[in-house]
């Protein structure tokens, strides 16, 4: 019997596979359970339509995902850091840091999305992948500087 899988189905397949299974097996398990439906005509076209609109809505979201990625690969991320002697810094530029800076920029970033592996801890100017979608990563610019002191001095 060709069924039509409604979830995935573990050593079988998964959700809108087309599959050939036994009589028995279908009608005692995937059916009752609603797992699968049975693959008539009416189905299989639903099928096929619920995918080609699935796939144009994907298309269109990673369209609106990439033009994103572009906005924040054009931003160039300079972060402020406090120094001590021969320049090295106190503390660190963490995701936060980097979210926050972006915010300022008008562009808010979920802080899962910035993949920044250790936090950076020297000064210099860094590449940091920001994981849009699955398909999409978005290069950020960080670059990241001294901090200065304004002394001002009062003149009698």
């Amino acid at each position: 019997m060709k069924v039509i899988l409604q979830e995935t189905v573990e050593g079988l397949g998964h959700v809108g596979d087309l599959l050939d299974v036994s009589d028995g097996f279908a009608r005692n398990y995937l059916l009752p359970r609603r797992k699968a439906l049975e693959a008539s005509n009416r189905n299989v076209k639903a099928l096929e339509h619920a995918k080609r609109v699935t796939a144009e809505k994907a298309r269109k979201e990673k369209l609106q995902v990439e033009a994103f990625a572009k906005k924040i690969s054009a931003v160039s991320l300079t972060v402020m850091a406090q120094v001590g002697k021969d320049d090295k810094m106190f503390g660190s530029v963490t995701v936060k840091d980097i979210v926050e800076g972006l915010a300022e920029h008008g562009i808010e970033v979920d802080r899962r999305k910035v993949q920044l592996a250790q936090p950076i801890k020297e000064l210099g100017t860094f590449t940091v992948p920001v994981k849009l979608h699955r398909d999409v990563t978005a290069s950020l610019s960080v670059n990241v500087v001294k901090k200065q002191e304004t002394v001002s001095t009062a003149e009698a």
